[in-house]
């Protein structure tokens, strides 16, 4: 038992495990977002536009019927028709559910749109902060934050030392290789070996 609820902490504090519970959570949060922008903004702005050319209630009306129209009477006596009684293809809903997932979508894309601008500011603005270390060492060489000539040259040639360093450590890790080899490598050079013959 005791082994059973080690693997259920195990799983459940997995990293996935909890971005996909972000993952949902976040994502219920932007679903109420982007409904509330299309629902309560952008329908009614797009419903009043179609009002105005294609007069009112337009969609609502757009059916084709595969059949003869079962007739009701309404209140006051009118013939309607009982949509409840025949087959119809409804285009309104569909132009209308069409328009909902285009706006939907836009909504989403400025959000998301938005949210990315944000992203990226911040990394330009990390980018350009120089860190403290860096500041001391330039401190230490006497060169002024004020003079962008030497601050460049300090980040170019720090850049060459750390390009420089990491190809040394490279290359010692190779030597250090071959001379302690692996299994692995003594397999190879044996098969190149055997190749040759």
């Amino acid at each position: 038992m005791k082994k059973f609820f080690g693997e259920f902490k195990k799983f459940i504090t997995r990293g996935n495990v909890l971005d996909m519970a972000v993952g949902v959570i976040v994502g219920g949060a932007f679903t109420a977002i982007v409904n509330g922008v299309s629902n309560y903004v952008l329908k009614p702005i797009i419903n009043f536009v179609l009002a105005m050319i294609f007069g009112d209630g337009a969609f609502e009306s757009a059916y084709t019927f595969l059949g003869p129209k079962v007739y009701t009477t309404d209140a006051e006596g009118n013939a309607i028709v009982d949509l409840a009684k025949c087959h119809y293809i409804d285009w309104g809903s569909l132009i209308i559910a069409i328009i909902n997932f285009f706006v939907t979508a836009f909504v989403l894309f400025l959000i998301v749109r938005a949210i990315n601008n944000v992203k990226d500011g911040s990394k330009k603005a990390k980018a350009g902060k120089i860190s403290k270390e860096d500041k001391k060492a330039m401190k230490a060489q006497g060169i002024k934050l004020k003079d962008k000539a030497a601050v460049e040259a300090y980040f170019a040639k720090k850049a060459e030392d750390e390009a420089k360093a990491k190809a040394e450590a490279e290359e010692k890790a190779r030597l250090e290789r071959e001379a302690n080899p692996t299994t692995e490598d003594l397999l190879k050079k044996i098969l190149v070996a055997l190749e040759s013959k």
